[in-house]
């Protein structure tokens, strides 16, 4: 029985080391499968590299090594920027470990073996950089719209899968299931598409050799694609640990940019209802990450590497900012400029400044200890406490990341704006406010954890810097929802620590 909430990055290419839109995708899973931890739930965190491509067995070549010596040379790259990154997954999967060999040759041969999986040939545009069959509509002045690159001209014999066949299907499965695909407009292309009438899809190429042969003829190799999308299944034990797989899968969200969606929309979920599998229960896609207003891209050597920005902002800013800045669904521009002024606006002048005087006031007036809470206050935190958590909860569960991270940001500029209001600085010159004052600042330390505790998720390092000044002894990674939303929860006597800003304000 299924008991695990399942999460998915892409697998991505190894012919190239990370760039920015590869980590905003991964940094985006990493924040849901924490916050599913913090909810209490059993999570799987899937990430991994796709490695039987042209483009990758291409790169080897020219630097005069095979496709297995570059993607063992790549693979310590990728994952020295997602520990970086502070990125949480369980599980790395590499499309040429044994196990994804087994389980991937059992699922096309059960396809084979269904009646489902025929031979015939393939003629028409192929782009290597997208490793997709196109079709000529789709062209622009014979190249390839994403990569702006003219397209190969194929003839060659494959074997084919009966996607038309699962047309209906998959038009049934969207009426029943409206947040199948989210956001709605990638939603209605996908319709759009199923409805223009679907094509048998090649499921293998005989003129390739780095990939993994099919087990009923090993002159093809598996096409790159459908070897990419079974990784999901062969992760989560498909063929091989089936209790596990019971457990795991389906999916419940798979996300992933807009290029690839209809890969993961339409054929995937095809591709599963031939095998008699679960489909997914949630296609997310996010929109291109532009620089300059361009989609980033390895092909046209334009990507930006993370280390670039975490250098000099920090791995906290760096994923606030593009969660913040970004409409998570859509496309969005990065810029220094943008990130720098997020940076000093946000998190220096919102989230550090506050930290940093409450703290200090506490330091103050308290000589650092938590006072006792009362009713002497005014309350406005302790309700706007309440309303964030259930507005968090609502966003994170829903995938409006931006949403969830623009709420946290609010209560951050509320809670400043409250202590301007109140002036704690001028309570505490009369000796006779003293039970008003310690009021106001049990409610802005209260704050201070409950800002700690839903960062979490989005800035690890920062929210545990300010757990340990808050003075907590339970770690923060031990804290479950809702019990830990719980206004009230800090304890009174505790000792505080002021330490170093959260965030000190930067200069360009």
């Amino acid at each position: 029985m299924k008991d695990t909430f399942y999460v998915t990055t892409p697998i991505y290419y190894v012919n190239g080391v990370p760039h920015i839109g590869h980590a905003y995708t991964t940094v985006a899973c990493d924040v849901i499968a924490r916050y599913h931890r913090l909810r209490g739930e059993a999570v799987f965190f899937l990430t991994g590299t796709d490695e039987h491509s042209q483009n990758v067995a291409r790169i080897a070549e020219e630097n005069g090594v095979s496709p297995e010596e570059w993607t063992d040379r790549m693979i310590p790259e990728w994952k020295r920027v997602w520990e970086r990154l502070q990125i949480s997954y369980d599980d790395f999967i590499r499309t040429s470990e044994e196990r994804h060999t087994r389980a991937a040759q059992e699922f096309v041969k059960a396809l084979y073996e269904r009646g489902d999986v025929y031979l015939g040939t393939y003629e028409g545009p192929y782009c290597v950089s997208c490793e997709e069959f196109k079709v000529e509509a789709e062209l622009v002045d014979g190249q390839c719209p994403i990569h702006r690159r003219p397209v190969e001209h194929l003839s060659e014999e494959n074997y084919f899968f009966r996607l038309s066949k699962y047309q209906d299907a998959l038009l049934r499965h969207y009426e029943d299931n409206p947040d199948f695909v989210v956001p709605e407009e990638r939603r209605n292309e996908m319709l759009s598409f199923i409805r223009g009438g679907l094509r048998d899809l090649s499921v293998s190429r005989k003129s390739v050799t780095w990939g993994i042969p099919l087990p009923w003829d090993p002159g093809h190799v598996i096409y790159v694609w459908v070897d990419a999308l079974l990784n999901y299944v062969t992760a989560a034990g498909f063929g091989l640990e089936e209790g596990r797989f019971r457990s795991v899968w389906p999916a419940d969200v798979h996300v992933m940019a807009n290029d690839i969606v209809r890969f993961h929309s339409v054929i995937w979920p095809a591709m599963l209802m031939a095998a008699g599998v679960p489909i997914p229960r949630q296609i997310c896609v996010h929109g291109y990450m532009l620089v300059g207003g361009e989609k980033m891209s390895k092909t046209r050597l334009t990507g930006i590497h993370p280390f670039e920005l975490v250098d000099f902002f920090g791995v906290d800013a760096y994923r606030y900012y593009f969660l913040r800045e970004i409409t998570f669904g859509r496309d969005g521009s990065f810029s220094w400029e943008s990130m720098l002024a997020r940076y000093n606006a946000d998190l220096a002048n919102g989230w550090g400044n506050l930290a940093s005087r409450v703290l200090a006031m506490v330091d103050s007036y308290f000589d650092g200890v938590v006072p006792e809470p009362g009713g002497d206050g005014t309350g406005v935190l302790s309700n706007l406490g309440g309303e964030l958590v259930e507005r968090f909860d609502a966003h994170m569960t829903t995938l409006r990341l931006t949403d969830a991270v623009a709420s946290l940001d609010e209560f951050v500029r509320e809670a400043n704006r409250y202590l301007v209001e109140v002036a704690p600085w001028a309570l505490a010159k009369d000796a006779s406010r003293r039970r008003e004052l310690e009021a106001v600042l049990y409610e802005a330390l209260e704050g201070l954890r409950l800002i700690a505790l839903l960062a979490f998720p989005i800035m690890p390092e920062a929210a545990g810097r300010l757990w340990e000044q808050l003075g907590i002894d339970d770690r923060l990674e031990d804290e479950r929802l809702p019990e830990a939303g719980r206004w009230g929860r800090l304890q009174p006597g505790t000792k505080v620590r002021r330490g170093d800003s959260l965030f000190p304000r930067l200069e360009s």
